[in-house]
């Protein structure tokens, strides 16, 4: 049968965390009657000599207060499940058998509240999440044909309409501005405090804020399809994985129920004193145990989510903390990924013109960083761009595309040397420390591009960071040349780095790094680096609120681009599993000392009650520190 906690973190309960609080409010009045029943119980004797309306008050709060216990725990044996609830349902048929009602309400009590109070927190937990759905408005401002607006469910938009967001409102879906120019809070979605200004051409996402201006925007994905719910989907798949420790328990934990009978049973046999064989069987109800590990994963997830740290496997957790090595692509990672074409380098027979043109022809079908720089440059010159057909795309190495009926290869020297280009024609001495991109059109070459990436604000001290760590190595790889991929290794403080590196090169590398013992994290933009992501011991997607393939070939995604995120990770990673271990060992040692001192006749049934509630919420609100972790 499958062990399972009678606490519940709800990771699976499809309900909003009003109805959640509602219900446990219904409960928690539920439990306060039975305990004045009680109480009333206890007055009655002590001040009225009633022992027949004593007996009836405190039978009539017992069983308010007991059925719950009993039946949660006769609910998971006919499921085939054991629950640690089955020790004190035990214990409290166990009392009812001996009549001794007041001991079984009491125990129920403090039982129940403490319950009550661990699914509290654990929605507290659950809603740091769901605001990423409250933050979305649940009406938009769709604009017709005709210019009219009118109000609609924002589930009902989709791609292609036109919207209004006024200053103050919730973006209701992910879009692109048409008309405007205003201040937006990203805090939600990239965990950045500063608001960003965004004009015509940006991309905005749902569940940000528009503070300043009125914008006009098209909608690209509605719904679920948005970062945001994307990222609430994986964040509640997460919740539902489980740390390698964690299912390393899941098969002892079967037999903890019985071990306890039976020691419970021993008590007795030796004793012949019930009392403290009730005592027992509370006092090691393991909710403790259980509530260790799952508490303190759901506090760190809700913790990274705020700060723009997507972790869609909560075993990557317990990874990221043992991290002794990490990858890094540079473009776009390590760099801005906002390169400026510096120099253009056409053949003899080739005017700069003509290369921009050809270049800028091609390259505006592709969405790599180099593209958008050549066709940037082509459009501020005002050239006029020819169709091209048959365009082609060949990840890490460039692009290619019929036109005019010529072929036209656009890409790294050593690529169109395999294309059989000779490039020796171009003399390339002035583009030391640039990345080129050659070109060549009917075979033949007929010029170089230089384009400058910078690195990004932050990215030293990230790097420098890490290292102090523990991180031992810091690669960098890149498809640049040398020159480029050494300057930027410097600046950045890389202990190793890669140039004209083709993506299974960087696989290749991230194997020779495992094989070194290391564990690895691979950073990367997510687009080019997808093999090499899924070789990492951890994958790390960069600026993953604007990439489709990120969010999704990663294992962990930052939401912006932010290097500073990656040893808030590993510490947060590092601070998780040490409350974790403070967790399991605080519960099994006062599990153990209660059963020391259960068999010694020192605790009471109802002091063991208390003795339980008391180390349950210490698991729980030890856990909880984490949702407030900064640094």
């Amino acid at each position: 049968m499958k062990e399972k906690s009678g606490i519940s973190l709800d990771r699976k309960n499809k309900e909003p965390v009003e109805a959640r609080e509602r219900r446990v409010m219904l409960r928690l009045t539920g439990t306060f009657l039975g305990a004045a029943l009680v109480i009333n119980s206890f007055l009655a004797d002590a001040f009225f000599g009633e022992a027949q309306i004593s007996a009836i008050s405190a039978m009539i709060g017992a069983v308010i207060l007991s059925v719950p216990i009993i039946w949660n725990a006769a609910g998971g044996l006919i499921r085939g499940e054991q629950r640690m609830s089955e020790l004190v349902a035990l214990a409290l048929i166990a009392c009812f058998a001996l009549q001794d009602y007041q001991t079984a309400g009491i125990v129920a009590f403090f039982m129940l509240i403490a319950e009550l109070v661990e699914r509290r927190a654990a929605i507290g937990a659950h809603a740091a999440l769901e605001k990423l759905v409250v933050l979305s408005p649940r009406k938009a401002r769709f604009l017709r044909e005709d210019g009219s607006e009118v109000e609609i469910p924002a589930e009902k938009l989709s791609p292609g309409q036109i919207i209004l967001i006024r200053p103050g409102e919730n973006v209701p879906a992910d879009g692109v501005i048409l008309e405007g120019a205003s201040a937006i809070n990203e805090a939600t979605i990239t965990g950045e405090s500063m608001p960003a200004d965004k004009t015509e051409g940006d991309d905005i996402f749902a569940g940000t804020t528009n503070l300043t201006s009125l914008l006009r925007v098209r909608v690209i994905r509605a719904g679920t399809e948005t970062i945001l719910g994307r990222v609430r989907t994986l964040i509640i798949q997460a919740q539902e994985t489980r740390l390698p420790i964690m299912r390393m328990m899941d098969r002892y934990m079967g037999w903890y129920t019985p071990v306890v009978v039976m020691v419970a049973g021993t008590i007795f046999f030796f004793t012949r004193e019930t009392t403290r064989a009730i005592t027992a069987l509370v006092v090691s109800c393991p909710t403790a145990v259980i509530l260790a590990m799952p508490t303190a994963m759901v506090a760190a997830l809700a913790c990274a989510a705020r700060m723009g740290v997507l972790i869609k496997n909560v075993g990557d957790i317990e990874l990221a903390g043992g991290l002794t090595a990490i990858a890094f692509d540079k473009t776009g990672t390590l760099t801005t990924g906002e390169l400026a074409v510096k120099r253009l380098l056409p053949a003899g027979n080739v005017s700069a013109e003509e290369l921009l043109r050809i270049a800028g022809s091609v390259e505006r079908h592709s969405n790599h960083p180099m593209a958008k720089a050549i066709v940037q440059v082509a459009k501020e010159a005002e050239l006029e761009f020819d169709e091209c057909r048959d365009f082609k795309e060949v990840a890490g190495r460039g692009v290619t595309a019929v036109l005019k009926g010529e072929a036209v290869h656009i890409g790294r020297e050593r690529w169109l040397a395999e294309q059989g280009v000779d490039t020796n024609l171009i003399q390339s001495s002035g583009m030391e420390g640039l990345s080129a991109l050659f070109v060549a059109k009917g075979g033949k070459c007929i010029g170089c591009v230089g384009l400058e990436d910078r690195t990004r604000s932050g990215a030293r001290d990230a790097v420098d960071e890490l290292k102090k760590l523990g991180l031992r190595e810091v690669m960098m790889f890149t498809g640049d040349k040398e020159p480029v991929a050494r300057r930027v290794s410097d600046e950045l403080g890389c202990t190793q780095f890669e140039a004209e590196c083709l993506p299974e090169r960087k696989l290749q590398l991230v194997g020779e790094m495992k094989k070194r013992e290391h564990r690895v994290a691979v950073v990367g933009d997510g687009v080019n680096d997808a093999p090499a992501l899924a070789a990492g011991d951890i994958g790390v997607a960069m600026g993953a609120a604007g990439s489709d393939v990120a969010i999704n070939s990663a294992t962990i995604a930052l939401m912006s681009s932010d290097l500073g995120r990656l040893p808030f990770l590993i510490k947060l990673s590092r601070r998780a599993m040490r409350i974790v271990y403070q967790n399991l060992a605080f519960a099994v040692l006062c599990i153990i000392g209660g059963l020391t001192l259960s068999g010694a006749g020192i605790l009471t049934p109802i002091i063991a009650a208390i003795f339980y509630m008391v180390i349950s919420l210490v698991v729980v609100f030890n856990s909880a520190r984490l949702v407030g972790y900064t640094q």
